[in-house]
């Protein structure tokens, strides 16, 4: 899988979510709404990298050649939720959003027997919109994994909007098994713990699965870890709809069962497509709503394969020898 988008620009920038920040704060969230055109033009017409991979995917996702105003649409609702983050972040009343909950009932019941859920999403609609289930429930913990390291600009905005929740990020560059241990705390003391599953890291092994007519790579480190905390795992997409709506969905993964070592690579393997399988659906329903603004197809090594088949007894066996470390 390419990781050119390691490489790209952050969407933005500091300067660019400062404006939109600021603007947004002092006149309101319609009037910044209208500010999105122009920055739509700005970026149709100067990323052409993005622009490029916009109109690919959209062919794959629209089942036809996706147009210039396709593009311009997908761009433009990416803008729309960048915006929305200033709220959604930093404003405790939701009631500006129409925000439409389905499947959080197990979510929640595991909230109430005081164990957590690790929720798998990714680059699909708006993550942070997720939080709309802890507006409603002020008991929930939402503890974020994200990247500090790559994502300077909207970790900066974070921690302005919200320190509160910036503090209780988990920074993913810390390494694999720091991240897998500070995961299995937060789940045990009942947070709702967030990670994105659809983007690789340079030398990072992946799981190849069938993907929009073709096969993509995917992480394979999210289920590495659910494999080998045991916990429940439950898919989380928060998609936006236009206006203020947001769709939140949420759809049981697993119960967290014990996974033999000799049958690791087939779970793994089988958690990958079943992962994949439900992306698609959901990218199908909300194509604009994706904002992978690179060749998510293009391998930047051939030679890479599904290194986590064999990695993963070795990898869940470390972390399950951390953990009875850390309980004796």
């Amino acid at each position: 899988m390419s990781t050119a988008w390691r490489q790209r620009p952050e969407g933005g920038g500091q300067f660019a979510i400062r404006l939109i920040r600021g603007f947004s704060r002092y006149f309101g969230r319609a009037p910044a709404r209208l500010a999105l055109y122009p920055i739509t033009l700005y970026f149709l017409i100067k990323r052409g990298p993005e622009r490029r991979a916009s109109r690919a995917y959209l062919s794959r996702a629209l089942g036809r050649p996706a147009t210039l105003w396709d593009v311009a649409r997908h761009i433009h609702t990416f803008a729309a939720t960048i915006l929305d983050r200033v709220f959604l972040l930093g404003d405790a009343d939701m009631r500006r959003f129409d925000l439409r909950v389905s499947g959080a009932e197990g979510v929640l019941a595991q909230a109430e027997r005081g164990r957590g859920v690790l929720l798998i999403g990714s680059h699909l609609g708006s993550f942070e919109a997720l939080r709309g289930l802890a507006q409603t429930r002020p008991d929930l913990q939402v503890r974020v994994v994200l990247d500090k390291s790559q994502t300077p600009a909207m970790t900066q905005l974070l921690e302005e909007l919200n320190p509160k929740v910036a503090a209780e990020v988990i920074d993913a560059s810390q390494g694999g098994l720091g991240v897998a241990l500070a995961i299995k705390q937060a789940i045990d003391a009942g947070a709702l713990v967030t990670l994105l599953a659809d983007r690789v890291y340079p030398g990072e092994s992946v799981l190849h699965a069938p993907f929009m007519g073709d096969t993509a790579a995917f992480p394979s480190s999210p289920w590495l870890m659910a494999a080998a905390l045991e916990v429940p795992v439950s898919l989380a997409f928060g998609l936006y709809r236009g206006g203020n709506r947001y769709d939140l969905t949420f759809e049981p993964f697993s119960e967290g069962e014990a996974v033999e070592r000799k049958e690791r690579a087939r779970v793994l393997n089988a958690c990958a497509a079943r992962y994949a399988a439900r992306l698609e659906h959901h990218a199908r329903s909300a194509p604009y709503n994706w904002f992978n603004f690179y060749d998510f197809w293009k391998r930047d090594d051939d030679g890479q394969q599904d290194t986590a088949a064999s990695d993963a007894g070795s990898s869940a066996d470390a972390v399950r020898r951390r953990l009875r470390q850390q309980r004796a």
